[in-house]
């Protein structure tokens, strides 16, 4: 084992809530730790839709924050949706002035796109369906060019360092190729490594946001807040990819339809917002007209033509490799998880409940999402923790000093991952842990994730399995549908059940023990 001491505030991940804060935290030394190069392998880079913020004339943040908290089926934390929504103006004008190229109009006001759930158009946009991907061009270009950034690229997280509730190192390892693994210590940890939607077999996520972020603080004793939330999104492009391309929600918000092989708007009877309902309903649906034989489809015709192709170039491209034409044809779409609303649970200051941690981004839980997140409310949440996180950590650590670059030197040996297993454990959570979950399925996919996590205990497949079992614990303790996560066992919301999960990884374990005992 090799030990280095580092006085860099570390960043685990790579995408916006990362980046952001590492440019925020300037000019203190920093090390971002990133598997991929920069962008390559972040949910933030593939994020279609944009950031929602009350920009026009007629909408506050205030209404804002009521959207969000109709959105989040009774669980959202009101004075968190108040603060977020609030300073999403100025994060707007900040990213602007770092070169985000935002859709503007004739007059230089930013053009807005309606999405699910929002009582007004109030998603700021880059090129239809490219925010995620400029967004993170120009700050990946700002990050290159602050000198007190080192970027790691290459290099994995797969643990934490804990020394009397206070975490004091992180656990390296090399990303693509066998190592042992690296101790780095350091006076402040920053996670903002992504969600779990890998851990399902059926996700629009890059491969290797998998839970692995939330499963090793969960491990380290970390409090983790809502995890049985998932958000599942209904228009996944059903062409068979791993991970599925995503049909932006805008599409929607211009007015395309969802229809079944009979030709039949099924959304219609089902809520009065029909394709604009709530991303939870409509992901049902289309889940039980998929599971019903109906072939569910995006149809643009109609309101976009051709049009289609030049003003949403990521779906145009994801249909082109699949052999779709969008002009003439509908999309096939599929129900696919899509936004872990649960996460690390963290205060108003992004602190975790382990000290010198904080969390931004999608392995977060701050309470802002609830059972549901609004419509392109995840990109916003990481801007504005991201600052938030930055500015704690600098008033703990005071005036920043010097600190050399890091030279990496990682020992051989190490534990390889199980494909094959990582494939079982990703079918386990889709079949039992999905759009629509039972008791039954809950407590089978439980068995399979410990008979999994009992034969492979590489640490990056102990914290994938620890962040299965929080989410499928979690889920059989909910004994109703709420949001994102649904019962057909218990399908009315309980009004006594209107509140958070709070747990650990221990209190999962405990539910899976009992599962167990029950062969």
């Amino acid at each position: 084992m090799s030990t280095i001491d580092t006085q860099r505030v570390v960043i685990v991940g790579a995408g916006l809530g990362a980046l952001y804060a590492a440019v925020k935290l300037a000019p203190r030394p920093v090390l971002v730790i990133s598997p991929e190069l920069l962008g390559e392998g972040a949910s933030s880079a593939w994020a279609q839709g944009g950031v929602a913020a009350a920009m026009s004339r007629g909408d506050s943040p205030e209404s804002h924050a009521a959207d969000t908290m109709m959105a989040g089926a009774g669980t959202v934390d009101p004075a968190i949706a108040q603060m977020v929504t609030a300073e999403a103006r100025q994060h707007i004008l900040d990213l602007t002035d770092l070169g985000t190229p935002f859709d503007r109009d004739a007059s230089g006001g930013y053009v807005m796109s309606r999405e699910a759930a929002h009582s007004t158009a109030r998603v700021v946009r880059v090129r239809g369906d490219q925010a995620g991907r400029e967004i993170m061009h120009a700050l990946i270009g700002t990050v290159r060019h602050t000198p007190s950034v080192q970027v790691a690229e290459g290099i994995m997280a797969s643990g934490l360092e804990v020394q009397d509730g206070v975490v004091t190192g992180v656990w390296i390892e090399k990303a693509d190729q066998p190592s042992g693994r690296s101790l780095l210590r350091s006076p402040a940890i920053l996670l903002a490594g992504g969600g779990s939607g890998g851990l399902f077999a059926v996700t629009t996520n890059p491969p290797r946001i998998r839970g692995q972020v939330i499963g090793m603080a969960a491990r380290a004793g970390a409090r983790i807040a809502d995890p049985e939330f998932v958000q599942f999104h209904p228009t996944a492009i059903a062409s068979g990819e791993d991970p599925a391309p995503l049909a932006t929600e805008a599409l929607r918000g211009e007015g395309a339809v969802l229809i079944n092989a009979a030709g039949e708007r099924f959304m219609l009877p089902v809520h009065p917002d029909a394709e604009l309902a709530p991303r939870d309903i409509v992901a049902r649906a289309v889940y039980l007209e998929r599971q019903a034989g109906r072939a569910p489809a995006l149809d643009t015709r109609a309101c976009l033509g051709a049009e289609v192709i030049t003003r949403f170039p990521a779906v145009a491209e994801a249909c082109k490799r699949a052999g779709i034409d969008p002009v003439s044809q509908p999309i096939p779409v599929a129900a696919a998880a899509h936004y872990h609303m649960g996460g690390i649970d963290t205060d108003a200051t992004g602190h975790a409940s382990l000290g010198n941690l904080w969390v931004c981004g999608e392995a977060s839980s701050t309470g802002l999402h609830g059972a549901n997140r609004l419509a392109s409310n995840g990109l916003l949440e990481a801007l504005v923790f991201a600052r938030i996180c930055a500015l704690g950590i600098d008033a703990q650590l005071g005036a920043p000093g010097d600190a050399p670059e890091i030279e990496f030197d990682f020992p051989e040996g190490a534990e390889g991952i199980d494909e094959s297993a990582v494939a079982q454990l990703r079918a386990a959570m889709t079949d039992g842990v999905g759009v629509v979950r039972n008791a039954e399925g809950l407590k089978r996919a439980l068995r399979t994730i410990a008979r999994i996590e009992a034969a492979h205990p590489a640490q990056a497949m102990l914290n994938m399995t620890a962040t299965a079992t929080l989410i499928a614990a979690a889920a059989l303790a909910r004994e109703e549908s709420r949001g994102g996560h649904f019962r057909s066992d218990f399908p009315k919301s309980d009004p006594a059940m209107a509140q958070r999960t709070h747990m650990t990884l221990a209190d999962a374990l405990a539910i899976r023990a009992r599962v167990l005992e029950e062969q």
